[in-house]
């Protein structure tokens, strides 16, 4: 493979689908309370939630090290509920010349999916394909999904 990658991951989910795509267009910042193991801050630096352009830093914990990055929120399709986030800044960019990630959720009136697919170029071939940082974001969505079958 060459520099340029692309890693998708499914993940199924009991609780509701909108509420997902919700949280990731206009109310990342509660990702935190849902999932404080992983992401432990989510701020707006620049912009308004849930809006494109917008910027965003979050604190996480990567493989057990304390990361963090910037995104640009680069595209928000409603009718796909999906967010596409765009990294500019951080630890990610130490290993990578390009990161995106998009969250989709496909809803059903019986299954929900969230997607999560990352498009990136590496900055050298000794860079690994970001298979953990696809762990986190399935961990995530599992804890996201668990907070809200707890509270609903």
């Amino acid at each position: 493979m060459g520099l340029s990658g692309k890693l998708v991951s499914k993940t199924n989910i009991k609780s509701d689908g909108d509420v997902f795509h919700e949280i990731f267009r206009e109310r990342p910042h509660h990702v935190p309370d849902m999932s404080p193991d992983l992401i432990q801050n989510c701020d707006l630096h620049h912009g308004e939630w849930g809006t494109v352009g917008s910027v965003i830093f979050w604190n996480y914990t990567h493989d057990g090290k304390e990361c963090v990055a910037k995104d640009v929120i680069e595209a928000i399709d409603e009718e796909k509920k999906s967010v596409t986030f765009n990294i500019v800044e951080g630890d990610l960019m130490e290993l990578y010349k390009t990161f995106k990630l998009t969250a989709h959720v496909d809803t059903t009136e019986e299954d929900n999916v969230v997607t999560w697919t990352f498009v990136y170029e590496k900055l050298n071939k000794d860079v690994p394909d970001p298979h953990t940082l696809m762990d986190l974001c399935d961990k995530m969505t599992k804890d996201i999904e668990s907070h809200h079958l707890t509270n609903a």
